[in-house]
């Protein structure tokens, strides 16, 4: 698979510095797995002061980006970038996830992302959009910071970028959280890390972490458990984990009542 090119069209390049030198996008970017393309909207305004904004038409607050100066750049990272996909970033797109950012690292595409500002981009410029993409139910000031969302998310998933195992055993795989991660020292304010972790056997180690995340995504995300295949093994797993709580609520509720019961005999006295 050829290496994966993100063009991105902004009126901040600034904004990109430091994503672009950091990390896991600057050593892809080193190794030539990923290329960053920066392009300025402003570079396509024809007026003197590069005015890239205007009022809207029919009254409103706030100003509206021009359709042409967003058009012009579209085409001209066209012209550089073969096979590419034009994605706008915008509150009214679909909700990004991690599938997608399987589906577009797998891709041959390349992808041209706009980041919008102010109140929002002409309309006429969804001729040209193959894509919306929202990164949440939310607003922001701004699509710099959605755009480094998308292109850090895609980016760790294209060939060599990680290793095939961190990709593999992460949160949102096949619908479920991670499991939980400990390192040393061994304890830490009272706290232990599991036994299971330090025994050295890699059968149990991987049926804990097995159990921990099927848990995990129980726990703290239904919505994603829900959407996970079982398996009769991982059945059996949530199950006991149901029953044990069931147990533990018991002895809670017990307890709190005996308390409850002691209190009450200490007024009366």
């Amino acid at each position: 698979m050829n290496k994966k090119k993100f063009t991105i069209l902004t009126l901040f390049p600034e904004a990109f510095n430091d994503f672009i030198n950091t990390s896991i996008i600057k050593k892809a970017i080193k190794e030539e797995k990923i290329i960053i393309e920066i392009i300025n909207i402003r570079d396509f305004c024809t007026d003197k002061q590069k005015q890239a904004d205007d009022y809207p038409y029919g009254g409103g607050t706030g100003m509206v980006l021009k359709a042409l100066p967003v058009i012009k750049a579209i085409e001209k990272a066209k012209t550089k970038s073969s096979n590419a996909k034009v994605i706008l970033l915008t509150p009214q797109g679909q909700l990004w996830t991690q599938e997608q950012a399987f589906n577009y690292a797998q891709s041959d595409n390349n992808y041209i992302f706009i980041c919008g500002h102010y109140e929002g981009i002409d309309e006429r410029i969804s001729k040209f959009v193959d894509q919306e993409i929202s990164i949440g139910n939310y607003v922001l000031t701004g699509g710099e910071v959605p755009v480094m969302i998308l292109v850090d998310s895609i980016s760790r998933l294209v060939k060599g970028v990680l290793s095939d195992e961190s990709v593999t055993n992460e949160s949102h795989t096949n619908n479920l959280l991670d499991y939980p991660t400990y390192t040393r020292p061994e304890v830490v304010c009272d706290m232990a890390v599991p036994q299971v972790l330090l025994s050295g056997n890699h059968k149990e180690i991987a049926l804990y972490r097995k159990k921990q995340a099927l848990i995990n995504t129980y726990k703290k995300r239904i919505d994603l458990f829900n959407q996970h295949q079982l398996t009769q093994e991982e059945a059996n797993i949530i199950e006991e984990y149901l029953a044990d709580e069931k147990k533990i609520d018991k002895k809670v509720s017990t307890s709190k009542k005996e308390k409850n019961i002691k209190k009450i005999k200490k007024i009366k006295r």
